[in-house]
């Protein structure tokens, strides 16, 4: 599109001014959207951003600029931090391509390349402990990308994106790269409130746009009506008259046999069709030029039925070129793995489905096999990945068409409806820029299908980011041994938990002066010449509740005699009050009544507004106070607080059970075990139980765990009472569910044994192993020197196997 004379004018402007942008911009192999040209031009000028927009839209543009503003500098250095390891893997071997791999780390839990390189990839908990134990690595630091930082709202894992954002130096610029929020502003606020000059760069803007469709029977019905304005979301009339039709009207097949349905907020009864057989779906999709797809199943097993049913209908979406390249890929990758380990792990079966261009996606497969599928579908050769949620996160995976077979998800406790965010994280990975025209989502027809839920869903773009902030004891004692109490107290407030938090109360306060004034009015309205008819009006509700009392539940004769005598004495007063004989007594009494009604709620918001202020200071200091208790945090001479031998070994302890670990640690509880005990304490304690392990008797392992065992669990119950007394809520009692399982490993057995004692998946397995291996790293740190090495000898015998070459999990 050709500029105007004072378009190009301007650009002329800007490029003169902003060299390093222009010299950035013109090594690309496309041209910066509107939104990425402004978020580099606010880092160029010194600020730092927060850029909100769609999957794929391409905000790591942003980031590469900040890493070319860091390595065209004096030496200076730039972090990118990710939520997740594979986001780390793949962000480190992209910058290695583009800088070389002498300029360019890798820190994740389990892994350490090249750390002092001016260019670092990290997971975010490596940075916060980083900034924590003051590392020198931080030195020269001028950048810091924090890739998905919507993380933030994670409950287990978001006050992480916090302690970094509030105690990385001053000088540091952040660039905060996140999905669109519905409150970008908010958090910008936020932003520019602890970190300074940050602008908030938002974009709806697909770079590919999205065509939606609902598939039913074998046909493509678009979600929106495309006649007229495109614009406008108005649900095809179309769709409308399937699902008063129940599908029926384009030959679906009925599924009024099948056990169960799907119900919710997107499904209200009605008879009709059901969806495809998924082999029918890929073939239709293959049919219209929609592949490569992702389907996403919400549940492992559902995957995996997923690729042997297509499997066994005959599928080929490869030809013998691919099939081979295919071949080669994955032999070099696995060549590692033991004959007898890729047997349990199915490989086989697994690796003709690859050949054939198929493959499942998720947390249960073996971490290297995950990396292969990803690999392989960026290099196009995989056409149809049937994948769970995680898929959406990070990991750079687009497709040309996303199908939802549901629209509703298992949670951990209950099936419910996904949230438009969740539906937007989903879809965009529909539409691969710079190859497709457009990408397709196509949600599958199920009974009762409500177009107009669905239309709503799609149309909702952002979703809010909310804070789950909350003191640990770890960072508690980081905080309070570099700062001191009341500093602490004072930076906890600087919290996005507490801004929102404040922010609610400010709109409370708000709705509070309203009511105080609506009261105000209210009490001039029901004044009486005669005398206090608030006085009055409240012997009336008195009245009122012993009458309420007298007739409800079945009251003894004593307590019956001693309602009706506070009944005759408060009538007695009513009748002896001077505004009883007022002329105007029943209008002033319905004043008085609408008075009472917002006196109610006004003291109820009084109560809310005094619980959310300094609501995170107040946890801190139950925190605090649990740590004076245990002897990890002590009182000075001056009033003020530090920490104590234990307390700098909890400093050094990360994790939700950090205070129990060093509690062990302490007493010695653990001193004397060998190498597979050891590894196997670890286990109970970094796993998380499931709903249906509990009250469930697991065979211990023999020697001295289960001594051990016992005694930590004591400790436990004692700390939970302890923070019971102090109002906190404490944690899940630990879990020997999989001690033996990892007693087991540890001592060297196979792993067809230990996944068949366990029942769990191989990637679950791998990811277990490396929060083994991360916990007994810490404990290599801090406890005493025969434990330590033991500790370290475990982390050999754990990390063996799959494990060792289970890279990311």
């Amino acid at each position: 599109m050709s500029l105007s004379p004072a378009e190009r004018y301007a650009l002329s402007r800007q490029q003169r001014r902003q060299p390093r942008l222009q010299e950035f911009a013109a090594n690309l192999a496309f041209d910066l959207d509107p939104f990425q040209r402004a978020a580099c031009a606010s880092l160029d000028e010194g600020r730092s951003v927060l850029v909100a927009a769609p999957t794929g839209a391409g905000k790591t543009a942003v980031a590469e600029f900040a890493v070319h503003l860091a390595m065209h500098g004096a030496d200076e250095k730039v972090f990118y931090t990710t939520p997740i390891k594979a986001l780390s893997n793949q962000k480190y071997q992209e910058f290695v391509e583009a800088w070389g791999a002498a300029n360019v780390g890798l820190l994740t839990g389990d892994t350490n390349i090249n750390s002092g390189a001016r260019i670092v990839v990290m997971t975010t908990e490596v940075l916060r402990n980083m900034l924590y134990a003051d590392s020198p690595l931080l030195q020269r630091l001028s950048f810091v990308v924090m890739d998905e930082v919507h993380y933030l709202a994670d409950r287990f894992r978001g006050a992480v994106w916090e302690e970094v954002i509030i105690h990385l130096p001053e000088h540091v610029r952040l660039v905060s790269l996140s999905a669109t929020v519905s409150n970008a502003e908010e958090f910008g606020d936020w932003l520019q409130a602890v970190r300074g000059d940050t602008d908030v760069i938002v974009s709806e803007q697909r770079p590919v746009p999205l065509e939606q469709h609902v598939l039913v029977g074998s046909k493509l019905v678009d979600l929106f009506d495309s006649s007229g304005q495109a614009a406008t979301h108005r649900v095809n009339p179309e769709l409308q008259r399937l699902a008063r039709a129940g599908g029926r009207s384009i030959g679906a097949r009925s599924q009024r046999g099948r056990r169960g349905s799907d119900r919710g907020r997107y499904h209200k009864p009605a008879p009709g069709a059901g969806r495809s057989d998924r082999p029918a779906v890929v073939e239709l999709l293959s049919g219209k030029h929609l592949l490569p797809a992702i389907f996403f199943i919400f549940s492992r097993a559902g995957c995996d039925q997923a690729v042997r049913q297509v499997l066994r209908s005959g599928i080929r979406l490869t030809d013998t070129e691919e099939r081979a390249e295919i071949r080669e890929i994955v032999e070099e990758r696995v060549r590692q793995l033991r004959d007898d380990d890729l047997a349990v792990l199915g490989y086989w079966e697994w690796v003709e489905g690859l050949q054939r261009g198929v493959a499942a996606h998720h947390a249960g497969m073996l971490p290297t096999f995950k990396e292969i599928v990803e690999d392989l579908f960026q290099r196009k050769l995989l056409k149809v990945v049937f994948a769970t949620e995680t898929l959406a996160l990070g990991v750079n995976m687009p497709a040309r068409s996303v199908v939802l077979e549901k629209l509703e998800k298992f949670n951990g406790e209950a099936r419910v409806p996904i949230t438009p965010g969740e539906y937007t994280q989903l879809t965009g990975r529909a539409g691969r820029r710079g190859i497709d025209i457009e990408g397709h989502s196509v949600i599958q027809w199920v009974d009762g299908l409500d177009p107009e839920a669905v239309a709503s869903l799609a149309s909702r773009r952002s979703y809010p980011l909310n804070s789950s902030f909350t003191p640990t004891y770890n960072m508690a004692v980081n905080l309070v041994d570099q700062f001191g109490r009341e500093r602490t107290r004072q930076i906890l407030e600087l919290s996005f938990a507490q801004f929102q938090a404040d922010r609610a109360v400010v709109d409370l306060a708000r709705t509070l002066r309203k009511q105080e004034e609506s009261m105000a009015g209210y009490e001039e309205a029901m004044r009486c010449h005669l005398g206090d008819f608030g006085e009055y009006a409240g012997i009336r509700r008195r009245i009122a509740d012993l009458e309420r009392q007298t007739s409800k539940g079945n009251p003894t004769h004593a307590q019956r005699e001693r309602m009706q005598r506070e009944l005759a004495a408060e009538r007695k007063r009513l009748r002896a009050h001077p505004c009883h004989g007022c002329a105007e007594r029943e209008q002033h009494a319905r004043w008085a009544e609408r008075w009472w009604r917002l006196k109610r709620d006004h003291d109820d918001l009084s109560r809310q507004i005094r619980s959310r202020t300094g609501q995170v200071a107040k946890r801190f200091d139950r925190v605090a106070e649990v740590l004076e208790e245990l002897g990890y945090l002590e009182r000075e001479r001056d009033g003020g607080m530090t920490s104590t031998a234990a307390g700098r070994t909890l400093k050094r302890i990360y994790g939700e059970r950090d205070l129990l670990v060093a509690e062990a640690l302490r007493r010695g509880l653990w001193d004397g075990l060998d190498v597979p005990s050891v590894a196997a304490m670890a286990a109970a304690l970094v796993y998380e139980p499931r709903r249906d392990d509990r009250g469930v008797q697991y065979r211990l392992p023999k020697g001295g765990f289960r001594d051990a065992f016992e005694r930590t669990l004591d400790a436990w119950s004692e700390l939970d009472d302890v923070e019971r007394d102090h109002r906190l809520a404490g944690t899940e009692q630990p879990s020997p569910a999989l001690a033996s399982a990892m007693h087991a490993w540890a001592r060297g057995a196979g792993l067809a044994q230990v996944l068949a004692d366990t029942e769990l998946a191989a990637g679950d397995f791998v990811r277990l192993s490396k929060q083994v291996i991360d916990l007994l790293d810490q404990v290599s740190i801090v406890a005493d020197a025969e434990l330590g090495a033991t500790a370290r000898a475990a982390i050999d015998a754990v990390r063996r196997g799959v494990v060792a070459y289970g890279a990311a999990a």
